[in-house]
């Protein structure tokens, strides 16, 4: 079909309104298409007919069908296939064929009772339409094929004709949808409008996700819209925003949500998928601060968090507060989750409202644990310590404190923190201390001026010139340092006033870059779908007694119910009592157990719960990946870089590589010295906008750039 623009049309079984949703075969930008933001929509009831504009070479407005006189003759239409399908109890094939001639016949009422429609006595054509409901079409085409060699004056029905180029088309759509090819989805349905029919929700869900992730939102938003509009089965409407929820922002769901309708009983028809919604729209509203969920949301999330109790519902709510500084709000939430089940996300939030608040002392305690765990955590960390040791007057600090802020400031080569330790060094009347850490920096920083200048007025306590010359002219006052004058003469006192501290608000600087939740490294899961399986006595969990009392179901669900209040270690043990059991409890046990382990951080232990029972390809893949994602990590860990490429190389090998662990892979090429590797992983990186791979490859290019 060579027309730019097609409608979609939706016909709900039985139902005599239709409806028309107009997208583009080659993009929004064709000749003839709404604007973005237009709905494209023909209101239903407001028209009985299906409306196909074409735009021709020539210009002309095609005219609406029905126009002519010969609209109002009865159409000759060939109704076999509503009495071969309605003998057989296929409704689903019924409705679909109502749906398809109503779309090529707008004036065609379809039979009271399809089975009174004459029976077809060409029993070779029985057999092609009994072919054809097996959905075996290529054996129709041989089949239509043999007879019109056997029968050169015969031809074939128009109905099964177009009812097998339909099926076909229907075939590849859902095969490109399957493979990826969202392009040539949006193609067959703008090719195949009698496809996109309410009695096939499934062909215009693919449509509609087809046209997200071709960067196309809103006219995927006008689709599922589409559906709400004109489909009355309650299943496909429930499903329908589901799916629209996985692809739409929070704007473009509200527009659809709208279209909820109320049910007899006085309910809302998407009262069910509330909760879940909320989740899923106040975690946005967490990651884009633009983004302002509407205050019910947020309520029922709290309500979630109070009656639930689940970590992951208090940390939602908040980043999504810290994210609009609104710290006093957003500070019993990140402790709520703390208090539930302390993780590094929630150690993070508090411990960048603490720093707001110039605690670093509780923000250094509390991020100390979590530091390793992504890029994020340690900047998080680091900033508390310098802003600690930055503290005025300075603090007395514990030597157990001291020695581990030391020690990870020396880990990571951090300018800021060994700084401010040479600087606390001379508040604390130790210059030789505070000459070794600033020496230190500058090892690490050459060209770090606040560290030169503080080896200059700790090299003036310990009465040492030296060193300066190489400074002088790049800094003024290093230039000065040693011209007598009153804060001189303290310097050589020992006064603590005269010590020029630099004190730096490193959490200033990367405010902005730390504000987003933690991203962790590793593939784990770390969410369980609930499940429905609940036996009574063990659904709550919280109070539930020793597993091995239950039987092998009850403990499965026990198991599960463990999990989704984050006890993995408790969890995994009402696992082992269910693997007791047989067929598929054995297998969801084995599998629960690994994401149990996981969780945990215990790798060896899931991998050898993954081998208790015989999972299917897809779960055995997930463990997998899991696992060797986590292998690779600890390996990174320990500074064990090839062993890090070989089990990056080994994930990749089941499922593709993700761009946390592309970046992974691309620090390890540069530890092994593999800089040429390391940078065009980076540069690709770059591109996608990853910060971490932008920061990265600036580093690279200033080291190369300052080689002589």
């Amino acid at each position: 079909m060579k027309s730019i623009l097609m409608a979609l049309v939706l016909v709900s079984a039985g139902a005599a309104s239709v409806a028309g949703l107009s997208f583009g075969v080659s993009g929004d930008a064709a000749k003839g298409l709404p604007s973005a933001g237009g709905t494209g929509m023909l209101q239903p009831g407001k028209q009985s007919r299906v409306e196909v504009a074409q735009a021709g070479q020539d210009g002309q407005t095609p005219q609406p069908a029905g126009t002519s006189d010969a609209a109002a003759d009865k159409p000759a239409v060939d109704e076999s296939a509503l009495r071969y399908f309605a003998a057989r109890g296929d409704t689903a094939r019924l409705n679909a064929e109502i749906a398809r001639l109503r779309t090529l016949y707008p004036t065609w009422i379809p039979p009271e009772n399809p089975l009174a429609v004459p029976v077809n006595e060409d029993r070779q054509l029985e057999e092609m339409w009994a072919l054809y409901s097996r959905s075996r079409y290529a054996d129709v085409r041989a089949a239509i094929a043999r007879r019109q060699k056997e029968d050169p004056q015969w031809v074939p029905p128009a109905d099964l004709v177009d009812r097998l180029d339909v099926a076909e088309r229907r075939a590849a759509l859902v095969a490109a949808s399957n493979a990826g090819n969202s392009e040539e989805v949006v193609r067959l349905g703008a090719e195949t409008p009698s496809l996109l029919t309410c009695s096939d929700a499934d062909v215009l869900w693919r449509v509609a996700d087809a046209f997200a992730k071709t960067g196309r939102p809103q006219r995927a938003r006008d689709a599922y819209g589409y559906m709400l509009d004109n489909c009355a089965d309650a299943a496909v409407r429930l499903a329908t925003v589901q799916k629209a929820s996985t692809v739409l922002g929070y704007s473009d769901m509200q527009d659809l949500l709208a279209r909820e309708r109320k049910g007899a009983d006085g309910t809302m028809e998407f009262d069910t998928l509330r909760p879940d919604l909320a989740r899923r729209f106040v975690g946005e509203g967490a990651e884009d601060p633009k983004i302002a969920v509407a205050p019910a949301y947020l309520k029922i999330v709290e309500k979630l968090s109070t009656d639930q109790g689940l970590a992951s519902d208090a940390l939602l709510l908040g980043w999504y507060h810290l994210r609009r500084d609104e710290n006093a709000v957003a500070e019993p939430f990140f402790r709520k989750a703390r208090t539930i089940e302390d993780s590094a996300s929630a150690s993070q939030g508090l411990a960048l409202i603490l720093l707001a608040r110039k605690m670093p002392a509780e923000a250094e305690e509390a991020m100390y644990p979590w530091r390793t765990t992504s890029d994020q955590a340690m900047e998080t960390y680091l900033a508390a310590t310098a802003n600690l040791l930055a503290l005025d007057p300075p603090p007395k600090l514990d030597g157990k404190v001291l020695g581990r802020i030391a020690a990870v400031a020396i880990e990571q080569k951090h300018s800021e923190t060994g700084e401010q330790f040479g600087w606390y060094a001379l508040a604390m009347n130790q210059p030789k201390t505070a000459e070794e850490w600033f020496a230190q920096v500058l090892q690490w920083k050459a060209d770090y001026e606040p560290a030169a200048y503080g080896l200059g007025v700790a090299r003036l306590r310990l009465e040492d010139r030296t060193g300066r010359q190489a400074w002088g002219a790049r800094s003024e006052r290093i230039a000065r340092l040693g011209e007598r004058n009153a804060d001189d003469e303290v310097v050589r006192r020992g006064g603590r006033k005269a010590v020029p501290v630099e004190r730096k608000v490193v959490s200033d600087r990367i405010a902005e870059e730390l504000a987003q939740p933690v991203e962790e490294v590793a593939l784990r899961p770390q969410r369980v779908k609930r499940t429905a399986r609940r036996v009574a006595g063990v659904a709550n969990c919280r109070t539930a007694s020793d597993p091995a009392g239950l039987s092998p179901a009850g403990a499965l669900s026990l198991g599960w119910c463990l999990m989704e209040i984050n006890r993995p270690l408790e969890a995994a043990q009402a696992f082992e009592a269910a693997l007791a059991g047989g067929g598929r409890v054995r297998g969801d046990a084995a599998y629960g157990q690994s994401l149990a382990y996981l969780r945990a951080g215990l790798t060896s232990d899931a991998a050898v719960a993954a081998t208790r029972a015989k999972l299917d390809g897809r779960r055995g893949a997930e463990l997998q990946a899991a696992i060797l994602s986590d292998r690779a990590v600890s390996s990174f860990r320990a500074a064990r870089y090839r062993e890090t490429i070989v089990y990056l190389d080994q994930r990749k090998q089941v499922v593709a590589e993700p761009a946390d662990l592309m970046v992974l892979r691309a620090y390890a090429y540069k530890n092994l010295g593999l800089r040429a590797d390391a940078l065009r992983l980076f540069e690709a990186l770059g591109e996608t906008g990853r910060q971490d791979a932008i920061r990265a490859l600036a580093e690279m290019r200033d080291e190369r750039d300052r080689r002589p």
